[in-house]
């Protein structure tokens, strides 16, 4: 990683920035501190429709009608009773 001054990012950031755009990183001080780095922004790759393909039939099975009865089984059919909970009393 390159440092670089306050003073010289003005100057030349065209080239600075092209830099940046080619995989450069700067460290840029101003009175000799360093006060910010300048570095390319990662870029996520998008998935190819194989991928995602591929990524699809590696995924666990679900088996609905199971998922359902477990549900029902662990909160009851009837969950909130015979009450109402917006009567007012």
């Amino acid at each position: 990683m390159e440092t670089i001054t306050q003073r010289e990012f003005r100057n030349n950031s065209a080239a600075v920035m092209t830099a940046v755009e080619a995989g450069q990183s700067f460290v840029i001080t101003r009175n000799g501190v360093e006060v910010a780095e300048v570095r390319p922004v990662s870029r996520r790759r998008r998935l190819t429709t194989a991928e995602l393909i591929e990524r699809h039939k590696r995924l666990p099975k679900i088996d609905y009608a199971e998922m359902r009865a477990e549900a029902d089984e662990f909160f009851g059919e009837n969950r909130l009773g015979d009450s109402d909970p917006w009567e007012r009393k």
